[in-house]
């Protein structure tokens, strides 16, 4: 593919409705700029950095996001599927605080829950567990401050 190099300085203008096709564009500075209900197929977004952007309502599919790291992210309502999270840690994930722009003050938020997930060898620590409901789950080995479950179980 022989590529025409031309950098582009666009400002203040309006390529709605642009294709795109084998084109070359890394290290791109982009800044106060929509790109709503915009397609990105086959694309190579490794080492991106997005500041500051507004991502309500995307889909990402047959995507590799290892190595991703979000921050000072609201992610109510989410849905993560058929997803592989070995290794994986979350550190200080909370519900609304007063003050939120999503804060409910008598605290009934949709339950965080996971279904059909293997959980196996993972670690909850300094958590807060009140309320919590386990159905239907292998607990063998499940242990709660050192305690094994199937003891207290049997000791009730």
């Amino acid at each position: 593919m022989s590529l025409k190099v031309e950098p582009l300085d666009l400002q203040k203008a309006d390529i709605s409705g642009s294709k795109w096709q084998e084109v070359r564009a890394e290290e791109l500075d982009i800044d106060n700029v929509s790109l709503a209900k915009t397609k990105i197929n086959n694309v190579n977004m490794s080492e991106m950095t997005l500041n500051d952007v507004n991502m309500s309502g995307i889909n990402i599919s047959n995507a590799n996001l290892s190595g991703l790291g979000i921050q000072h992210a609201n992610f109510s309502h989410a849905v993560i599927d058929h997803v592989k999270l070995f290794g994986t840690e979350f550190h200080n994930v909370f519900l609304p605080k007063e003050g939120d722009r999503n804060y409910n003050p008598d605290g009934q938020y949709k339950p965080v829950s996971f279904h059909n997930c293997n959980l196996s060898n993972g670690q909850l620590r300094n958590c807060d567990l009140s309320n919590v409901e386990i159905t239907d789950c292998d607990i063998t080995g499940l242990k709660i401050n050192g305690i094994l479950i199937a003891v207290l179980i049997k000791n009730k």
